[in-house]
């Protein structure tokens, strides 16, 4: 190579040098003067996240301050930052790392909960809460390896007298998209769980709390370095219930071995519910519904097996009637006897009937059609004595006598048929049968038959007329299908006339708590309580007061009259009278409460109903029924229960309502065996630990988002 040749190339070399120096400079320029914010933005992003501070739940006590609802903290495994990193190979060793706690995990579990959140990935994917220490620590060592893997503390919901009052105190659950779209959605993040049903849904608002966050500086691995600013959460407000928790605790364990006893008459006999309420003042003192809810068990995911028990799919079966239904305030049943008292109450006040001299004579079935069967033969009875044995054809006759106006009118008077307006969602209303709605209802029915009878005979001679040999024939059929149409037409008539119109053997059904008569329990405990009170229509609450976390009273629930019931003073007096002789020799629950003291005397009604149900054996199957207060001379607390396939009130909801009794009035200390069973257990049990020793629900399944503890 000669001289001119070498300096050409090193000429060359050099321009390109400084043309990339150039490039580069210009490059820094732009970098430092006009994209100098944006890098800054981006720097900062990646050195500075912003931790979510999670606000601890209010907590849920009962009226003697203990615990219901409270709060742990737990560790809490997330997934952040994800469109920066290869999520399949991620979970993958996820998985893994997972198995020894989580055997049945697997990537879709994982990869499910990310597709959820796709379009919210700038919030931490929650793969589960309340990991054992054990994997935080192994997670934590090997932390190089999970890129966008979040170990936090956060305060998760837990009920420590597991079972005890679940259908009232409700659960929380993951939010839905819906519930994440609504009016409080700016409160919520997707991975939020909130209130779903009973007190835990009523007072969502009050129990949330506010949410904070934590700025934090981390290096390259994502590991924290320091804190920079906090945003304090604030907790959520306390809520003390009126819930007694000795009563309670003795309802439902009374409830589960009265069901348990049941069921070796008949299987069916799996669903009871039962409400007790303070008369003066509302408050709900007690209320159960079996089968039992464990709140915890709703924190994550269900097994099948726990939605199944919870809620199964396909036609109601009794055999496996679900969990989740509080039976106290969604489910209406036919009140069966328990409604003669404001049959009582309804003759009374028309002037029909003299509660001790008007005498009625029972040979076994009403003497007017469609002569409705006695539950004896009673001879010559009154009110008092027609109360006691339940005597239907005494009823039956008050019936009549005072009318089915005056009956729904009284009716309406002690909330029957109506919400009560507890403070606890999806109340039914129940229905009091009117002519009105029977005329409704009944229309529907009538027309609906008919319309399709029509059809059928349109199609029927729409065959005939196509295949007649001859115009004669055709002549003939069209002939016979105007005839027979003619005499659809009258039956029609006739049907929808009868049909929609109230007829005597209504008010009949209707006087003894049978026809079209279905409530909720806790309308049967409020109306029971309304007469033991003097007529005062309470509304009932569970809440009885508000507190911040700071112990600040928010708000104190006072008692709230809803109605003073249009029925005088007399007639409450003779029909409390009436049902006190239920409960004193001769009387259908003497055998119930004949060791009472006589001055704790208790005024009762059995019922035995109608189940109504398809399938059922209407000679033997029934709903037990059962409603009561005492004491006598000055009532204090009202009960309302029932028992499915209980066959009779007596037999089945009158022993929950005389272990709550003796509870409540110091006459058996039924609290003496429970503690003495939850010391031999040693540790109480939640819904999840429960479902496996009892072969009816099984374990959570690993690697949802809870564990029982």
């Amino acid at each position: 190579m000669n001289t001119s040749d070498l300096k050409f190339r090193l000429r060359a070399y050099s321009y390109f040098v400084i043309a990339l120096l150039v490039i580069l400079g210009l490059r820094l320029a732009m970098v430092q003067l006009f994209l100098n914010d944006d890098y800054q933005t981006q720097a900062k992003d990646n050195r500075v996240r912003l931790v979510p501070v999670k606000a601890p739940r209010g907590e849920i006590y009962a009226a003697d301050g203990s615990v219901l609802a409270a709060n742990e903290l737990v560790y809490t495994l997330s997934l952040s930052y994800l469109d920066k990193v290869d999520r399949t190979a991620l979970v993958d060793k996820l998985v893994v790392m997972l198995a020894p706690y989580y055997p049945d995990i697997d990537r879709k579990t994982i990869m499910d909960k990310i597709e959820l959140q796709k379009f919210r990935l700038f919030e931490p994917v929650v793969v589960m809460r309340d990991i054992p220490w054990e994997l935080v620590v192994q997670l934590e060592e090997k932390r190089q390896d999970f890129p966008g893997l979040e170990v936090s503390v956060e305060p998760l919901r837990n009920y420590p007298e597991g079972a005890l009052a679940g259908h009232a105190l409700g659960y929380i659950h993951s939010i839905s998209q819906e519930e994440l779209n609504g009016s409080e959605a700016s409160r919520y993040s997707i991975n939020s769980l909130i209130g779903k049903a009973g007190i835990e849904r009523q007072y969502e608002k009050e129990l949330r709390g506010t949410n904070g966050a934590r700025q934090v500086e981390v290096n390259v691995s994502g590991r924290p370095v320091r804190q920079l600013v906090t945003l304090q959460s604030h907790p959520g407000n306390n809520i003390y219930l009126t819930i007694d928790t000795k009563l309670q605790k003795v309802m439902e364990k009374s409830m589960a071995e009265n069901l348990a006893r049941l069921q070796a008459q008949n299987p069916k006999a799996r669903v009871a519910s039962a409400v007790v309420l303070n008369v003066k003042t509302g408050e709900v003192l007690a209320m159960a519904s079996a089968p039992n809810i464990y709140p915890d068990d709703w924190k994550g995911n269900l097994k099948p097996v726990l939605a199944s028990y919870y809620l199964p799919d396909g036609s109601y079966d009794p055999l496996n009637p679900g969990a989740l239904t509080n039976r106290a305030i969604q489910t209406t049943y036919p009140p069966g006897s328990t409604f003669k008292g404001i049959t009582g109450m309804s003759v009374l006040e028309k002037g029909g009937m003299d509660p001790q001299g008007d005498l009625v004579n029972c040979a076994g079935a009403y003497w007017i059609a469609p002569y409705i069967k006695c539950t004896g033969v009673h001879g010559n009875v009154n009110y008092y004595r027609a109360m006691a044995v339940s005597c239907n054809t005494y009823f039956q006759e008050m019936g009549r006598r005072a009318g089915k106006d005056e009956i729904i009118h009284v009716g309406k008077q002690f909330g029957l048929g109506s919400n009560t307006g507890i403070d606890l969602p999806y109340e039914t209303a129940g229905l009091l049968p009117t002519p009105e709605w029977k005329k409704e209802i009944s229309s529907i029915m009538v027309d609906s038959k008919y319309k399709r009878l029509f059809k059928e005979l349109d199609q029927k001679y729409a065959a005939l007329i196509t295949n007649a040999k001859d115009e004669e024939e055709k002549s003939r059929l069209i002939q016979n299908k105007a005839n027979e149409r003619a005499i659809l037409q009258a039956q029609y008539d006739i049907d929808y006339n009868f049909d929609t119109h109230w007829q005597q053997f209504d008010t009949f059904n209707m006087s003894i708590g049978q026809g079209s008569n279905e409530f909720t329990v806790i309308q049967l405990a409020n109306y029971i309580a309304t007469i033991a009170n003097g007529g005062y229509l309470m509304q009932p609450h569970l809440v009885k007061k508000i507190v911040t976390h700071e112990g600040k009273v928010l708000k104190v629930i006072k008692p709230h009259i809803m109605n003073r019931a249009d029925v005088s003073i007399s007639s409450l007096a003779e029909t409390r009278r009436a049902m006190l002789a239920v409960t004193q020799p001769g009387g259908t629950a003497y055998s119930l409460f004949g060791h009472f003291p006589p001055e704790i005397g208790v005024g009762a009604k059995t019922g035995t109903a109608e189940t109504g149900r398809a399938g059922d054996n209407a000679r033997k199957e029934f709903h037990g029924v059962f409603i009561a207060f005492a004491p006598a001379d000055d009532p204090e607390i009202a009960f309302a229960g029932v028992v499915e396939y209980g066959y009779s009130g007596g037999g089945s909801a009158g022993y929950i309502a005389r272990d709550v009794f003796e509870q409540y009035f110091g006459i058996v200390d039924h609290m003496a065996a429970i503690k003495a069973d939850e010391k031999n257990a040693g540790v109480k049990k939640g819904g999840s630990e429960a479902l496996a020793d009892s072969d009816t629900r099984s374990m959570q399944e690993p690697g949802t988002e809870t564990q029982s503890r």
